[in-house]
């Protein structure tokens, strides 16, 4: 047993009651170890506001949610009503129901910008894979979070939402049929659905999604953070105290920092709710302020506009499709057979599993591929530590061309998403296509392109200009 501390006999209570606790519970080497002794790099910019963002909107989101339960009923009968009521009877129901579907959205916008900072700065580079593995987990999760929470108001929207997307999964050979009415809990969405979509979305995903940030911030802190240069601060210890030449203590410094960006955050978050709780029906579609009708379906379904990039890639994908995507896998296999330093084993198995996806593209329903597009584009985050083979890890250190193809990741990101809420058209199912290519190529070749130009020489310190 470790000896116990013990505070001065003229110590202020405050510091009797602290030691007391230390003795019993690690607060003061928590705190320590992940506030104040935490060193991060002093060149932090604008990006890095994003992950501390998150977790305020996390608490957004459970502390609103909790205030909505308690007069929210998961009744099929009753549940719209019950909507109507938060807003209408509640006292500041509406502004609760408010904050929480907003956000919603702002969770999405804030979780994309702090993935596009990791992608942009190499933050997934070893040794931080892990971090990265759990934020995918994270963004995952936050993706079948916001889905079953979408159910929950009964709208018309909510309701047909659900029943398209859960029955793509009847699309899957032998097993679909029975999956999609497993997921429902009966035949349509129904009571059921809804039962189990609000134990789900209240009490087991958060659970999961909190356990995962904690897992998110611990590997974090135990590797240490990245920085827009690329540079580990570790290798570059004061030799008299051991502690990063290019670090600062978190707390204070980067605690006040972060409060610059919480309170620019609240207002336009604000604004939003108190203008524009709506946003033009992107946040809140007009079509779910009508009662959910099972005999009546919405004119155009589609999902909330987080979604819709991955959505417009399932749309994209159709029978004629199904051939780009077989000519596309035949390429790919010889790239990796005429251009890779894979094992000849290695190569024959990819050989032999193109094969089988080239027979499947072709003779199994374009419905089941799309369903595996759309999860396989949220994946494939999870492989990009190893696909990225650029010699160094930022962006600001790579050639100009590699601007570029961000730029144009991010651009068909924001076209996929756009054509995902429009009605199906032959020009936005043509665009649809062409952005999907483009997003798998991005990933699927990066091996090879990540290494291509002339890369700029890495400083061995960080640049800081204090401001």
């Amino acid at each position: 047993m470790a000896e116990m501390k013990q505070a001065p006999a003229n110590a202020p209570l405050s510091v009797k009651a602290l030691t007391w606790v230390d003795n019993r519970f690690p607060l003061t080497k928590l705190w320590n170890e992940h506030l104040g002794e935490y060193y991060a790099p002093k060149n932090f910019n604008f990006w890095y506001f994003f992950g501390s963002l998150a977790l305020l909107v996390l608490v957004i989101q459970v502390v609103t949610g909790i205030f909505l339960v308690m007069h929210y009923k998961p009744d099929a009968a009753k549940a719209f009503e019950s909507v109507e009521y938060i807003m209408r009877e509640v006292p500041w129901g509406w502004l609760v129901r408010y904050m929480h579907s907003t956000g919603a959205s702002a969770f999405f916008i804030v979780v994309y910008l702090h993935m596009f900072r990791g992608l942009m700065y190499g933050s997934y580079r070893k040794p931080r894979e892990l971090i990265w593995i759990f934020g995918c987990a994270i963004f995952l999760v936050l993706m079948g979070e916001a889905f079953m929470g979408y159910l929950l108001p009964w709208g018309q929207m909510s309701y047909w939402g659900a029943q398209v997307i859960v029955n793509l999964f009847s699309a899957i050979p032998l097993i679909g049929p029975e999956l999609s009415v497993w997921i429902r809990g009966d035949y349509v969405v129904s009571d059921a659905t809804l039962n189990r979509f609000f134990s789900l979305h209240v009490i087991a995903v958060p659970l999961v999604l909190i356990g995962l940030v904690v897992a998110h911030i611990i590997a974090l802190h135990e590797v240490g953070s990245n920085n827009p240069d690329g540079i580990d601060i570790k290798d570059n210890l004061d030799p008299k105290t051991g502690l990063p030449v290019d670090g600062i203590p978190f707390h204070p410094y980067y605690t006040v920092h972060d409060l610059i960006g919480v309170a620019v955050f609240l207002m336009i978050f604000s604004a939003i709710i108190f203008f524009a709780p709506e946003m033009g029906g992107y946040f809140l579609e007009y079509n779910n302020f009508i009662p959910a009708d099972p005999l009546k379906t919405p004119p155009h379904i589609a999902p909330v506009w987080y979604f819709t990039p991955y959505y417009s890639m399932l749309r994209g994908t159709t029978n004629q499709f199904m051939y780009v995507l077989s000519f596309a896998t035949a390429g790919y296999v010889a790239l990796l057979w005429f251009a890779s330093s894979l094992s000849r084993l290695m190569k024959l198995g990819s050989a032999a599993l193109a094969a089988v996806l080239i027979i499947g593209f072709l003779s199994i329903d374009a419905k089941f591929w799309g369903v595996i597009v759309m999860g396989a584009s949220v994946m494939i985050f999870f492989a990009l530590p190893w696909l990225d083979q650029s010699p160094v890890r930022s962006i600001r250190y790579r050639p100009q061309w590699h601007k570029v193809m961000y730029a144009l990741f991010v651009l068909f990101f924001l076209v996929l998403g756009y054509f995902g809420i429009q009605p199906p058209s032959a020009f936005g199912e043509r665009i649809s296509q062409i952005g999907t290519l483009f997003y798998f190529g991005f990933f699927l070749l990066m091996p090879w392109w990540s290494k291509i130009g002339t890369f700029k020489p890495v400083p061995s310190r960080v640049s800081f200009a204090p401001h």
